[in-house]
Order: C-alpha cells, then sequence, then structure tokens
C-alpha cells in the first residue's frame, strides 16, 4: 500500500473521531425508565424499535467507528514527539472501547427481548442476572477508555503537530463523559445523564479539530509508514 492510501485511511479515521461521539451522544439523549421502580415502562422503552435503532446506531455503530478513530488518531502522531505516549494511549482507549463493545452488542439485541418477554406476561424474567464477569469487563473497559482517551488528549497537547486545545478538549470531554456522565449515571439513576452527551460533543468538536488539522500530519506519518520506518 503506498504512502497516499494510507494518508487517506487516516484522515478518513480522523474524521471517524467526531462523528462516533456525535452519534453516540446522540443515543444518550432520551433515559430509560428506572428498571426496578417503573418495569412497566422501562419493558416498553427497552421493546420499541426506536430503541433498538439508537443503540444499534449510536453505541453499537459509535463503538466500531471509535475504534477506527483511535488507531488514526495514534497513527497521526505516531512520529511525533510523542509518539511514545500516542501509541500507548491509543491501544489503552482501543481496548477500552472494545471491551465496552459487550454492554453496547446486551443493550442493542437482549434487553429489547427481555422487555418483550415481561410485556407478554413472563415477569420472572426481570429477575435475570448477567454474570460478574460481563460487570467486570464493563468496569475495565469504562477505566481503560477514559485513560486512554485522556492520554491521548494530552498526547495531542503536547505533540505540536496538532492544536492544542483540542487535545484539553478531547481530555476534558473525556472526563466528562465517562466519569461524570457513564459512572455517576449508573451510581445515580442507573441511566445516562446529561452530562454524556455534554461529554461526546466536546470530545466531537475535539475529533473534528483533530481532522481539520490533521491531513498534512496524517500524510506525513503515512510517508513514513511506506517508508518502512513506522
Amino acid at each position: 500500500m503506498n504512502s497516499e492510501n494510507i494518508s487517506h485511511w487516516i484522515r478518513a479515521g480522523l474524521w471517524a473521531l467526531p462523528v462516533s461521539w456525535l452519534v453516540t451522544g446522540w443515543s444518550t439523549l432520551e433515559p430509560q425508565p428506572d428498571q426496578e421502580k417503573d418495569p412497566d415502562a422501562w419493558a416498553l422503552f427497552v421493546s420499541s424499535d426506536s430503541y433498538q435503532f439508537s443503540h444499534l446506531l449510536g453505541s453499537t455503530g459509535g463503538t466500531i467507528l471509535a475504534l477506527f478513530g483511535v488507531f488514526a488518531l495514534g497513527c497521526c502522531l505516531a512520529n511525533s514527539r510523542v509518539g511514545g505516549l500516542a501509541l500507548a494511549a491509543m491501544v489503552t482507549a482501543a481496548a477500552g472501547t472494545a471491551l465496552l463493545l459487550v454492554p453496547a452488542v446486551i443493550s442493542t439485541f437482549a434487553t429489547p427481548s427481555i422487555g418483550k418477554a415481561y410485556l407478554g406476561g413472563n415477569q420472572e424474567v426481570m429477575l435475570l442476572e448477567f454474570p460478574g464477569s460481563m460487570t467486570a469487563a464493563f468496569l475495565v473497559g469504562l477505566l481503560l477508555a477514559l485513560l486512554g482517551n485522556t492520554l491521548l488528549g494530552v498526547a495531542v497537547w503536547r505533540s505540536h503537530v496538532l492544536p492544542r486545545w483540542a487535545g484539553a478538549l478531547l481530555a476534558g470531554g473525556a472526563v466528562v463523559f465517562y466519569l461524570l456522565g457513564v459512572v455517576l449515571g449508573q451510581a445515580t439513576t442507573g441511566s445516562s445523564l446529561p452530562t454524556q452527551a455534554v461529554g461526546a460533543v466536546l470530545m466531537a468538536v475535539a475529533g473534528g479539530w483533530i481532522a481539520w488539522s490533521g491531513p498534512r500530519n496524517a500524510t506525513a506519518a503515512a510517508d513514513l509508514t511506506a517508508a518502512g520506518t513506522v
């Protein structure tokens, strides 16, 4: 693969970042009812076609696009003065994002079936418990995604080849989305909080800024890759 083709893939990946966070933020806008306090409303909500569509496009699709974007950003910074940090952050963020695909897929395909079974008269289905290993994978995924995306923001800030404040937005958005959004939401309401959408927008703005400013750096990275130096 020549340097031009590699450059095109890196550019596409950089643009996947803002798209991934926009669709992810969109999927969090309507919080689901409390499953324990109002199981009927919860079952109606999760069994709707709109719920499955938003999770298929937002949670699952957004996560896949984020993986593409994280790899592209790591490649874009690989030959900068923060190449080591960028690659370590890329691996960490990618590992965490991949682990978060587990609950995303379950929410997209298993949860609607549980809601429909409950509405069909099988109330015992609400007693279904997922194994602890899934919870562990979710928590580890959150930790790695938070750490990896924050470090990617730090790498952008220190790189001197991409806009510094885009790195600050990326790191800050990661903290707002994962810590003040996902973690706080699970600990309080058990659903999404407005902070998730805020964090997603911050990361989308950062990703768009990086993608707009990054083609020259993507080309340089592609040239070095083609030369066998990456």
